[in-house]
């Protein structure tokens, strides 16, 4: 089942989206779905927050929609977040809480169509893209978007997960670089990182959405930039 979540301070707009939602899955997508509406932020975040799309408006009483989207992401909730306002200036704040895209009001239905195509090419491949990983004569299958990062020590790799756990097998990092898909960098000889759960880069350190850091090789720092934002922009951040 997808799930969405719907805030926004003004009840005509809220009922809107939801309308937009529901009119988009049922014409397009046969698959199940549940839509939560929401009135502020602070009952957004009071909820489970398990949501695969959340639409956001910006221009709410405290907290607004930017710090509501910032909370989200320092509990390490890595949903869909679109923002939706009347201000388009508001566009380049959105890069900072990795916001998928942006709409402004009065929404336009073709606009919102093309987005939600987005969304759920985006959702598709990242619930279903896997790696196997050997280790004798078990198996273990592991979601790309629950890695935060791999690194070699000796001749073991070591996928380091968003739930703490850490699985090691033996593998070159550049063949295991080669089953994964374009989320993920090299960030340093012996580091590949999940670009979802990269929060910044500072004095040769990689942050991660659960707060840890690995390094980022002098060289290759700027090129971890430039990945990040042309990842984003293919996501339509």
């Amino acid at each position: 089942m997808i799930k969405f979540a719907v805030c926004d301070d003004e009840p005509p707009m809220a009922q809107k989206i939801c309308e937009f939602v529901s009119t988009y899955m049922q014409e397009k997508q046969d698959a199940a779905y549940h839509i939560s509406s929401f009135s502020n932020g602070r009952s957004l975040l009071e909820s489970s927050c398990d949501f695969d799309v959340i639409f956001l408006d910006i221009q709410m009483e405290q907290p607004n929609g930017m710090e509501t989207a910032k909370m989200l992401r320092q509990r390490n909730i890595h949903c869909l977040v679109v923002f939706v306002t009347v201000l388009k200036e508001y566009v380049f704040d959105a890069f900072e809480v990795q916001a998928y895209d942006y709409l402004v009001k009065p929404i336009e239905d073709l606009h919102f169509k093309k987005m939600m195509d987005r969304a759920m090419r985006t959702l598709e491949q990242h619930t279903s893209k896997q790696i196997v990983i050997l280790k004798g004569t078990s198996c273990e299958v592991i979601p790309l978007s629950q890695i935060l990062y791999c690194e070699v020590q000796g001749r073991k790799v070591y996928i380091h997960q968003e739930n703490g756990k850490i699985v090691d097998y033996y593998e070159k990092l550049n063949d295991f670089e080669r089953q994964v898909d374009g989320r993920f960098f090299r960030c340093h000889r012996s580091y590949l990182v999940n670009l979802d759960q990269v929060r910044g880069s500072h004095s040769g350190q990689v942050s991660l959405s659960d707060g840890s850091s690995i390094p980022v090789s002098r060289l290759r720092e700027r090129e971890l930039t430039e990945a990040l934002l042309r990842y984003m922009k293919e996501k339509g951040c």
